[in-house]
């Protein structure tokens, strides 16, 4: 444990002093006169007169020299827009790859551009826009120096043509859509493409292979004739207007009937904060979760999909570690209305950042679930070239009881309370990255008040990628907003990985990686372990191939039923061990039909044995219908009670994109482990920039027996007024 800080303060001194891996490349973009309209062509006048970014620099297959396929990018501005004109032109004869014209597109499933802007040139937050070969855009904003979280949506138009020598993306982005400092002339900035026909993943600077072009440490560098035009205030409402109509058959044969309104203000505060408050907001457009088989002795995590937690949600939701989360915003009206919430998010200058939440929720007179406050404080100072340092403050208050008694005093806690530090390490040149954080929960019974504590260090070059982990949570830390499965346990974890290049031939690259997972209790005694070696192959066509052989150990805390059915449960104590061996296989994205094939053979608890396979199959008619399917199978032969089990998940999805702006996407969920049956059908039109009309329909049915459980059908209309 020692030893892992100190390798984290030696690589603070070394990066104190890095500069910007690719700060000689310099684009120089100036105001313009000229009118420009947005139609894909790039005719007009002032984009003869712009600087042009060419020479773009091969990233995959392999980073080892320039583009096979051209590329230029033309930038300009004036008063109130941001313009971008690209131009991709291709060697390789083929028709276009796209997956739909949906928005946010799956990046590896499509030929593609994508534009990076860091305004505040701190190469670790930014903003992301593109669009795929027929137009359907992409948006986001970018934290941790190279993630993007594409639910954040802004009003900007772009427009895409083709011809059979190359296509065109031409955009317009109003300064008011973003944020940035007043009176900096220099901007990061980076230009991606995707070409699947030639398999050529490009970008304007070079970026190493073993990072994704959105790496920011490797930006370039925008240079403005002058500063952009001085933010102006922001203010913008969405207001909703939303009728239901829903039937639970677990509760009652009746049909509700349900109408609704609210919405949501965005106030831009500065030029790079802005303060979000939502009245009575409503998420029934949101996608429904994936179901799984939960073959798993701990809670599963569902990534959050409403679209208020998630912008700037990093500063929120980045603290910890996926299994150590003290702030989890699903947590947040689980089962239960939110009234109101605010959030304060945002950049303070070019080294502070500031999130502050405030939810409100109802209380629930049937169950006696008092009314409850959730607060959320974060504060992240950039420190060196482009790491941080964080600060996180969770509150969960309940606001009043309906009536003072024990019993829901019990049930209801009155407080539950979590604050910590992190340091996030990241080198200039994002070889080292690294985290270090302590966490102390409070609570009214100090038997719920404990601690956490966490770090890692990893190095990832080319043909080497290692990381050293350990995690410490102590049996009595609770975080009622938080995300953590499990309690008492001490726990070391590494990984080490090496790859091999060959110089020719249908194979890029292939290597072994070695896996370990070793848990104790806060004794020191083993409780459980897994460890894996892998052998990854990576083809040219941009298939890919996985093996592994795994060795498992467990001795359980506590009782488990290892089929999740409700058979009976194995007894604490008990101890197990079991091999297996798998493999995953995709398919080369650029075909009209997909796939992908796993499997695990091998043991399982009680010298049992577990059989899982899964595929999964798509098929696009490009680029309006996109299907696919998924099925996963389960055989697990265990000794009686539990004898023979097996069952199957199987999923469903349609998307039809009629144009990108007016979408349906259809998803049929049978998940045999729970007996339920689910439907979820969506409409969405685009009708206006950020702007939309939905008409959503759900529908669950048990399958054992076959009995009607609950549907509903939603019509939601939202509209963005912006000053």
């Amino acid at each position: 444990m020692d030893k892992n800080y100190l390798i984290l303060i030696l690589i603070f001194v070394f990066q104190a002093h890095a500069q910007k891996k690719n700060e000689s490349f310099q684009l120089n973009i100036r105001k313009t006169n000229q009118p420009i309209t947005i139609d894909g062509d790039g005719n007009e006048v002032a984009w003869q007169e712009t600087e042009v970014a060419k020479n773009f620099f091969m990233v995959l297959p392999m980073d080892d020299g320039p583009a096979n396929e051209k590329t230029e990018i033309r930038m300009t501005y004036d008063d109130k827009n941001l313009y971008l004109l690209a131009t991709f032109y291709h060697g390789k004869k083929g028709n276009y790859i796209v997956e739909s014209l949906r928005r946010d597109f799956s990046f590896g499933k499509n030929d593609n551009f994508l534009l990076f802007i860091d305004p505040f040139n701190n190469q670790t937050t930014g903003f992301t826009f593109g669009a795929n070969a027929y137009g359907a855009q992409w948006d986001g904003t970018m934290y941790d120096g190279s993630k993007v979280d594409l639910n954040w949506d802004s009003k900007w138009i772009s427009k895409t043509t083709r011809d059979d020598e190359k296509w065109i993306f031409e955009m317009a982005l109003p300064f008011k859509s973003i944020r940035y400092e007043e009176g900096v002339k220099e901007w990061g900035i980076n230009f991606s493409r995707l070409d699947l026909k030639s398999s050529e993943k490009s970008s304007w600077t070079p970026v190493p292979r073993q990072f994704p072009t959105s790496s920011m440490a490797y930006n370039g560098t925008l240079v403005w004739d002058a500063p952009p035009p001085k933010p102006k205030t922001n203010f913008s409402i969405i207001p909703y207007v939303l009728g239901e109509a829903n039937q639970d058959r677990t509760k009652s044969d009746d049909t509700n009937y349900v109408g609704k309104i609210g919405g949501d203000v965005k106030l831009s505060i500065s030029s790079s904060l802005n303060l979000d408050l939502t009245v009575n907001p409503d998420f029934s457009q949101v996608e429904v979760d994936r179901q799984v088989t939960n073959l798993d002795r701990f809670e599963l995590f569902f990534p959050e999909r409403r679209q208020f937690f998630l912008e700037n949600g990093d500063l929120f939701a980045g603290f910890g570690y996926p299994t150590i989360r003290p702030f989890f915003s699903r947590r947040i009206g689980l089962g239960v209305p939110i009234q109101a919430g605010a959030r304060l998010s945002g950049n303070l200058n070019e080294k502070w950042r500031v999130g502050l939440m405030d939810m409100q929720t109802s209380s629930i007179d049937e169950t006696g679930l008092p009314s409850q406050n959730f607060g959320v404080l974060s504060l992240q100072r950039k420190m060196f070239s482009r790491s941080s340092l964080g600060l996180l403050f969770v509150n969960k208050q309940s606001v009043s009881y309906p009536q003072e008694n024990d019993s829901l005093t019990a049930l209801y806690t009155r407080y539950n309370r979590n604050f910590g530090v992190e340091y996030n390490l990241a080198s200039s040149d994002n070889l080292w990255t690294g985290k270090a954080f302590v966490l102390k929960s409070f609570a009214p019974d100090k038997a719920n008040s404990g601690v956490t504590q966490a770090a890692h260090i990893e190095y990832k070059s080319r043909k080497w990628n290692w990381r050293i982990q350990e995690e410490w949570v102590s049996d009595n830390y609770t975080a009622e907003v938080g995300f953590v499965p499990r309690n008492g346990f001490v726990k070391f974890s590494s990984f080490a990985g090496h790859l091999f290049f060959p110089k020719k031939g249908p194979v890029v690259s292939h290597g072994p990686k070695l896996n370990g997972f070793y848990y104790f209790d806060e004794n020191f005694k083993r409780t459980d372990n897994l460890t894996f070696l892998q052998y990854l192959v990576d083809f040219r066509n941009r298939s890919s191939l996985m093996v592994f052989v795994s060795d498992d150990y467990v001795e359980l805390l506590e009782p488990f039923d290892p089929t999740r059915l409700g058979i009976a449960d194995l007894a604490t104590g008990t101890k197990h061990q079991w091999n297996a061996v798998g493999w995953e296989y995709a398919s080369k994205p650029s075909s009209l039909l997909t796939y992908s094939f796993g499997g695990r053979l091998g043991g399982y608890y009680l010298d049992g044995n577990r059989t899982s396979l899964s595929t999964e199959l798509g098929y696009r008619f490009q680029p309006y219908v996109s299907l696919s399917a998924n099925l996963n199978y389960n055989h697990i032969k265990l000794p009686a009670p539990w004898n023979t089990n097996q069952f199957w998940l199987i999923g469903s999805e349609i998307d039809i994109t009629f144009t990108n702006k007016l979408f349906f996407a259809n998803l049929f969920q049978y998940n045999e482990q729970s007996r339920n049956f689910n439907l979820n059908s969506r409409l969405q039109w685009r009708y206006a920039p950020a702007s939309d009309l939905f008409l959503v329909y759900t529908n669950n049915q048990m399958t054992d027996p076959f009995l009607p459980r609950d549907w509903s059908l939603t019509l939601k209309f939202t509209y963005w007024f912006n000053k």
